[in-house]
């Protein structure tokens, strides 16, 4: 089985909807994706994603199923008195602690207790575990059973912030080295395939990541977003 997950494209964030950078992103992923054959096609509830996936549903006269845990993690924290989203952490904070790194310890971290993460990651993970039974595999530790092998292809349509808490949830890793130590810009593509080593287990396999290839045949300049400056002096986003 493979699971194809798609960015939106370049957002207009006080909108909830995409740019009109972001229509050239999704007309030319629509285009990449229509070569492809899916089986199932799921979307986030939010504006953003919804305009990036009609594209692709126009072109090819499918129809896609929202799944409500496929929004943007809503993970909160608080730190001196304010909520902020939970990833949004300096480097010189977060990699000093060990408990970071551990898919088992992360959500202990007494920053993370002190808000909502786990409720929504949990919302989340639930969300994925049951999407991947349905269709044939269910976690059982840090590998899945199989029980209907197949080669079925799904497509979701989502943000980076969830997308890298369901790869946390598949590969059984730390959201914060997803979320921190990789980016998906705006339209890119990641692509996973169960891997059948031993009759009845399997794992997934990351065959393409944050893959823009549609952007670059198409002439089109990735979106910065979910990027930081290069050098801290330039003037980009910090």
């Amino acid at each position: 089985m493979e699971i194809w997950i798609a960015r939106h494209a370049d957002p207009d964030y006080e909108n909830d909807s995409i740019t009109e950078k972001g229509e050239r992103e999704a007309k030319l992923l629509a285009e990449r994706l229509a070569k492809y054959e899916f089986d199932f096609v799921y979307c986030s509830p939010l504006g953003r994603a919804q305009k990036t996936a009609s594209y692709y549903l126009e072109k090819t006269g499918k129809t896609a199923e929202t799944l409500e845990w496929l929004r943007e993690f809503e993970g909160n924290v608080t730190v001196d008195g304010e909520k902020s989203i939970c990833w949004d952490r300096k480097p010189d904070y977060w990699t000093r602690i060990d408990d970071y790194y551990s898919y088992d310890k992360w959500l202990d971290v007494p920053l993370m207790k002190n808000g909502d993460v786990k409720r929504h990651y949990l919302k989340v993970q639930n969300g994925i575990d049951e999407l991947m039974a349905k269709h044939g595999y269910v976690k059982n530790g840090r590998i899945y059973d199989v029980v209907d092998s197949n080669h079925k292809r799904i497509l979701l349509f989502c943000h980076f912030g969830v997308e890298a808490v369901m790869l946390s949830r598949i590969f059984s890793v730390s959201p914060m080295i997803l979320w921190h130590n990789f980016v998906a810009l705006p339209t890119s593509v990641t692509r996973l395939a169960s891997g059948e080593r031993e009759k009845g287990k399997a794992i997934f396999n990351a065959i393409q990541f944050g893959d823009l290839s549609h952007l670059y045949a198409g002439g089109e300049e990735p979106s910065f977003q979910a990027r930081f400056c290069e050098c801290f002096e330039d003037d980009t986003r910090h």
